[in-house]
């Protein structure tokens, strides 16, 4: 068994959600959101993104950790900060020393609703269906949780792909 921590990135409000995965089953252990306060500056919503990360990896001690990528929309500036949050959200695990994966928005979807067209109150229904008591207090939550459920996905599978290899 393996405890995934899902992250969907954001400076704003950052999504975080905790599964244990055996194979394919999947259990809930928590999730929330990350609020970072507009007024202040942007180094200052960063560092308190980091040490709010840092504390959930301490509490929840996942052994591996998935992170939404980031997508390019029309507004530079948003996007930009997106990344930086981004950053935060891919080092504070991979200071830990916890293996970190990436997936795109596509495949998250894929992974959770069968396709990678599924507007976001699908995942919320699936990811609520696939994880009974998740509180999902907001979208981002949700995304979250879905991000770890991909994750463990795609990571039952490569295991049974490369026992599979072994075998042969």
């Amino acid at each position: 068994m393996v405890r995934i921590l899902g992250v969907d990135p954001g400076l704003r409000f950052t999504g975080w959600g905790v599964i244990e995965a055996r194979d394919n089953l999947l259990r809930h252990v928590a999730d929330g959101v990350i609020a970072t306060d507009g007024a202040t500056s942007v180094p200052e919503r960063l560092k308190a993104l980091h040490d709010a990360l840092t504390v959930l990896l301490e509490q929840h001690r996942p052994g591996e950790a998935a992170i939404e990528e980031t997508y390019v929309n029309r507004n530079g500036s948003a996007t930009l900060k997106l990344g930086y949050a981004r950053g935060v959200a891919l080092l504070a695990p991979a200071l830990a020393g916890i293996p970190v994966c990436e997936y795109a928005a596509l495949a998250v979807k894929q992974a959770v609703v069968g396709t990678g067209g599924a507007a976001k109150q699908q995942v919320q229904v699936m990811v609520r269906r696939l994880l009974p008591g998740a509180t999902l207090r907001r979208a981002d939550a949700a995304d979250a949780l879905a991000v770890a459920i991909c994750h463990a996905h795609h990571r039952a599978s490569r295991r049974r792909w490369d026992a599979g290899t072994r075998m042969a």
